[in-house]
């Protein structure tokens, strides 16, 4: 994958794919669309968290502190999302 410069564009998603991630965004929490947001840009690379702010109608400060928590061994909860045995068969 070539490196891009400032005078190149950033490949970006198909619209039907980034339609998809703005939806899917919506439907996340707070904390979730801050990580979600965070694992996009890094994916990336350069140029990655202008364009998933943008992208995204984020703040790039939100992108930043998503990175923060995910970089962190605090910021992932291990808690349960479901009781034990919630999503069970039979």
């Amino acid at each position: 994958m070539p490196i891009n410069t400032e005078d190149e564009p950033m490949d970006v998603y198909p619209s039907a794919i980034e339609k998809q991630m703005q939806r899917f965004y919506q439907s996340l929490n707070e904390r979730d669309r801050r990580r979600y947001a965070a694992v996009e840009a890094v994916r990336l690379g350069h140029g990655g968290q202008d364009y998933i702010s943008r992208l995204l109608d984020c703040d790039p400060k939100t992108i930043h502190h998503g990175l923060t928590e995910l970089e962190s061994e605090d910021g992932l909860p291990t808690v349960r999302q479901r009781k034990k045995g919630a999503g069970a068969n039979g």
